[in-house]
């Protein structure tokens, strides 16, 4: 039995420390802040909840394989899920509304077909298909194994290129290709492109230079589902958290930690700020990569050759305004869960979050918004009011003026003009708001993609000093619910069977 240290309670920590603790290591949790979960957060007020993190869960097996691993109650035993049907509905610029169903290739194809005209349908499933066969190529090595130490082969882009026919086009192979281009090459319908594209953003990813693997995104959702907890995201996070304690992890919140001890060249525990010093004999630390010089007294945890956080400005993520809304009149039926409304400017918006320099700006169009409005009794003090959650990407930094009280409240009014097409009397129905303007450590990150040289892949959660493992977010494979529990089974892995061990099988 190992002592084990782990920095932060977010949900790849907690995933990587119920792990452990089942394998028979005594594990213990520092976290600096009062509560777990990490960006998985929830806001209660006069009866009302809602998640300001995630708002849906993607890819469940993830977490139905972390609670069958970790004990005798499966996930559906501790979280009620229910799938999202349908699964979104999408209200484009120019007044064109589809509603997609879930987890259903032939009937998103109907959908597209009936709402943006015939052929709609077969060019986005074209595209979707061509996705999978990215994902069968990325899915062992960019989600299941710890990533390859001759990372470098990923950075050939598995998404499978369209040969171009024609007396110049005939014959050419396939290229390195960007996801906004292969939205305007494949789809050609704007609407289609804007669909496209709006997935990016979401995982912090700008679709310009985002690899064409990206277009993973929208195919994992298309096909494993969209999926909610009764009680919001933020259940998970609790049940996660109640399996840790079932399983004797101890938990310190408040608990920060300023350094990372080493002995013998080896990570031998972490010393807090009150300076006390907790020994280990392994460290796992759920937190940016970038971070961990500064704990480690300058010294770098990543060698030359290496994955090196400090390199990677195309995976920094981007922020993300959220608006609560508190509203009176009950949900009417047959209200979508989730509704995106999208931007009347693309580009505008893509330049508003990703070309932002620094310093206070005005934004130039109004953002991509999404809208979700859940079905769930726990979220509402009774039937006759509402709770619904409006969120948009921002700059990453930001933008400054953001975070300014009264230019938040600005970017607010902008993002319920938008809502106001989603749902039936908006203004008039709103009780009170809350506004929570862009974190400055907690910025939105997608998973890591193959492609683009290796540009979009994350530090791996083996570091160059024995004893230190990097977990959640940032690190391999990279961000989501279901990518930060996945790192989670591979520090896990790496630690009960050695720097050996190839995965999961």
């Amino acid at each position: 039995m190992a002592r084990i240290a782990v920095i932060g309670a977010g949900m790849g920590a907690m995933a990587a420390a119920a792990r452990l603790a089942v394998a028979g290591h005594r594990v213990a949790v520092f976290e600096r802040d009062a509560t777990y979960g990490g960006a998985v957060r929830r806001l209660t007020r006069d009866g009302f909840a809602f998640d300001t993190g995630p708002g849906l869960l993607h890819l469940p097996a993830v977490y139905r394989d972390l609670f069958l691993k970790t004990g005798r109650e499966p996930l559906e035993s501790c979280v009620e899920l229910s799938q999202v049907d349908p699964a979104s509905r999408h209200l484009f610029a120019d007044g064109t509304a589809v509603t997609l169903p879930n987890a259903s290739r032939a009937g998103v194809l109907a959908a597209l077909d009936e709402a943006l005209g015939e052929g709609a349908g077969e060019r986005w499933s074209a595209l979707v298909g061509r996705a999978r066969e990215a994902w069968d190529a990325m899915r062992r090595p960019l989600l299941e194994e710890p990533l390859w130490r001759d990372w470098q082969v990923l950075g050939r882009d598995p998404y499978p290129a369209v040969r171009r026919r024609g007396l110049f086009g005939r014959g050419k192979g396939p290229t390195t290709a960007t996801l906004a281009e292969v939205a305007r090459r494949e789809l050609a319908d704007p609407r289609l492109v804007a669909l496209l594209e709006s997935h990016a953003p979401a995982y912090g990813f700008d679709p310009r230079s985002a690899p064409a693997s990206a277009a993973v995104l929208p195919y994992m959702e298309q096909t494993f589902g969209s999926w909610y907890p009764r009680g919001g995201v933020r259940a998970l996070a609790e049940a996660l958290y109640e399996r840790c304690l079932a399983r004797s992890v101890e938990f310190a919140f408040g608990a920060e930690v300023t350094g990372i001890v080493e002995k013998d060249g080896r990570a031998a525990g972490v010393e807090l700020a009150d300076g006390r010093v907790h020994d280990a004999e392994f460290v796992v630390a759920g937190l940016d990569p970038a971070r961990l010089p500064a704990l480690l007294g300058g010294r770098q945890p990543y060698g030359a050759e290496d994955v090196r956080p400090a390199e990677r400005p195309e995976v920094r993520g981007t922020g993300r305004l959220t608006v609560c809304l508190a509203l009176r009149g009950g949900r009417e039926p047959g209200a979508a869960h989730r509704t995106v409304v999208h931007t009347p400017d693309r580009a505008a918006e893509l330049a508003d979050v990703f070309d932002a320099g620094p310093g206070p700006r005005t934004p130039r169009t109004r953002p991509t918004v999404t809208v979700l409005r859940p079905d769930d009794p726990t979220t509402r003090p009774d039937d006759g009011h509402e709770a619904v959650t409006l969120s948009a990407p921002v700059a990453p930094s930001g933008p400054a003026d953001e975070r300014d009280g009264t230019a938040a409240e600005a970017a607010a009014d902008r993002l319920v003009e938008a809502a106001s097409a989603a749902v039936p009397g908006l203004r008039e129905r709103v009780l009170w708001r809350a506004v929570l303007p862009p974190a400055t450590d907690a910025p939105v990150t997608g998973p890591a993609l193959a492609g683009q040289e290796g540009r979009f892949l994350r530090p791996g959660n083996r570091t160059r000093i024995p004893g230190l493992y990097a977990v959640g977010g940032h690190a391999h494979p990279g961000g989501g619910l279901a990518h930060a529990g996945m790192s989670g089974a591979l520090v896990a892995g790496l630690i009960v069977h050695g720097n050996d061990w190839h995965g999961s099988q």
